[in-house]
């Protein structure tokens, strides 16, 4: 006798938007700010050197994969097939299809890891073909990565796990889980590689170390799901088949901005020694609002979106997306604003210490403000193509997520070949404005393919909203201008950072009130 469907589950009133964007960005704050500590210690012990840019290299072209199969597309294909399956079907199929798809994620991806290990040379050589003239940093790159390239396999196993608890509406343990790499390489910096010949290889060993735990951290929490079952190969489990349909074209679709950086490290190992450092450390500082902002809106309206279409909620879908476009305003334009104002001080506060120089401050801060001036563009590609996802169309994001990444090959070719013939100082920004145009343009497509369709069309809210904090925005600005001043390379880092913390404050607290005399009130926020 056939079971009936579990529909308890059902039953249960979704999470809170608002509560659990709260627990992601306080998880995600914390990931932030021991990231921010790393990226000081790398900078600190390592500086922005050729040895600096080879373990980069060998760092990005796993995390670059990480994004693309784990976070990227395995995320986005399988979390609309596993809720709905939740949503209609009972415990034991559910179970099943956890077991078939661990099972075949796992032998796939042992697959790629041994492939990636035996071919590391020609993955450098294909990444960073700008170190096959130099044989000590071609070398050191291939070593590295042979180290690095295992942490594929763990972090798409964990991001297997942590969508099935971001489905549960359990988001604190996915979000806490990098808080543990940014604990692993600081402790591999600072404690282990005295101990190595070369002692950066050290950080390798630790990118490894944390993608081990990361996996064993989140196990428990699916045992108590009792989603933990025996892996199985699920070739031609009509579930796995869906996700793996799913996956093809969102390889492409969830992941131009990862390419697109991808092709900037090509490139950048072409420019002067640094330039994959300088962009590296300007990109960090642009990943804190991102990541509070983006990836917490990405993370948490995913499962949301997924619901509300197995659910033939139209009206659920419309609002959901609505409240993350005016976060996006509340958030992310002053985000943006105040990175671009306060670059310098910010990479000198946090970086410029040790081997990191007042010239790496500079040159770094050219490619932050290209980079920042990004952030809405991305975090608005995160609510977007969430859109489409969560109705299991994958092909949409894909097209233009394909003329977005021919576009900023264009963009590179048309920015940075014109700053090297003309000597310009910093030709490495080129590389992050190019990246930031692509980024623009493809949310502006997206957005467009939305509306065309019918399935969501600027709500007037939106746009009052932005109105009501433009003077906000420039009243934050003028205080940010006037009260950044001094010689911040004469300071001592605690003048730095309380200087820096003041001004922040400063202009925070001026965005704050202009806004409530704009009119904007805190429950204009609350969640669908």
């Amino acid at each position: 006798m056939t079971s009936p469907p579990n529909t308890s589950h059902n039953q249960d009133k979704p999470s809170s938007l608002g509560r659990s964007g709260s627990i992601v960005a306080v998880m995600t704050l914390l990931s932030r700010v021991l990231g921010f500590i790393r990226d000081q210690v790398l900078a600190i012990v390592f500086g922005a050197g050729a040895i600096t840019d080879v373990f980069l290299v060998a760092f990005k072209i796993p995390n670059f994969l990480r994004r693309l199969f784990a976070e990227g597309a395995f995320a986005q294909a399988f979390i609309p097939v596993f809720t709905e399956y939740r949503e209609t079907k009972d415990q034991e199929a559910l179970k099943n299809l956890a077991a078939h798809v661990v099972g075949t994620l796992s032998i796939v991806l042992l697959v790629i890891t041994t492939l990636g290990v035996m071919l590391a040379p020609l993955i450098v050589m294909l990444f960073a073909p700008g170190f096959i003239d130099n044989k000590e940093q071609f070398e050191l790159a291939t070593h590295m990565l042979r180290i690095t390239f295992p942490y594929l396999l763990f972090v798409s196993l964990v991001a297997y796990a942590g969508s099935i608890l971001n489905t549960f509406g359990q988001f604190a343990i996915p979000s806490f889980t990098p808080v543990l790499l940014n604990i692993c390489m600081i402790s591999a910096a600072l404690l282990f590689s005295p101990h190595f010949e070369q002692p950066i290889v050290a950080l390798a060993w630790g990118v490894f170390a944390a993608g081990l735990l990361q996996l064993l951290l989140q196990l428990p929490f699916l045992q108590r799901l009792g989603l933990l079952p025996k892996p199985k190969w699920g070739w031609k489990h009509s579930g796995v088949r869906r996700i793996l349909k799913l996956m093809a074209p969102a390889i492409v679709g969830s992941s131009v901005a990862q390419i697109n950086l991808l092709l900037d490290t090509i490139i950048a190992t072409f420019l002067v020694s640094g330039s994959l450092s300088w962009l590296y450390y300007s990109d960090r500082l642009m990943e804190f609002p991102l990541g509070l902002i983006g990836v917490t809106l990405g993370t948490i309206i995913l499962p949301r979106l997924s619901r509300e279409y197995a659910n033939h909620s139209e009206q659920g879908y419309k609002n959901t997306i609505t409240w993350a476009l005016r976060i996006n305003i509340l958030i992310g334009l002053p985000s943006t604003v105040g990175l671009i104002l306060l670059a310098s001080p910010m990479i000198s506060t946090l970086f410029e210490y040790g081997a990191f120089t007042a010239n790496d401050t500079y040159l770094a801060s050219f490619s932050l403000v290209a980079y920042c001036l990004g952030i809405p563009a991305f975090i608005l590609i995160k609510i977007f193509a969430p859109a489409f996802f969560a109705r299991q169309d994958t092909k949409t994001p894909v097209r233009i997520g394909i003329v977005a990444l021919i576009s900023n090959m264009a963009y590179n070719l048309m920015l940075v070949l014109p700053m090297v013939w003309l000597d310009f100082i910093a030709p490495h920004t080129g590389l992050a404005l190019a990246t930031t145009l692509s980024a623009v343009q493809q949310s502006w497509m997206l957005y467009r393919a939305l509306k065309t369709r019918n399935l969501y069309q600027l709500d007037p809210s939106v746009r009052t909203l932005f109105f009501k904090t433009l003077p906000a925005l420039i009243i934050m600005a003028i205080v940010l201008i006037v009260m950044n001043g001094g010689d911040w390379q004469a300071m001592n880092a605690a003048s730095r950072a309380t200087q820096l913390i003041g001004i922040i404050a400063a202009g925070a607290a001026a965005y704050a009130l202009t806004l409530l005399l704009c009119g904007v009130r805190l429950k204009d926020f609350k969640s669908p």
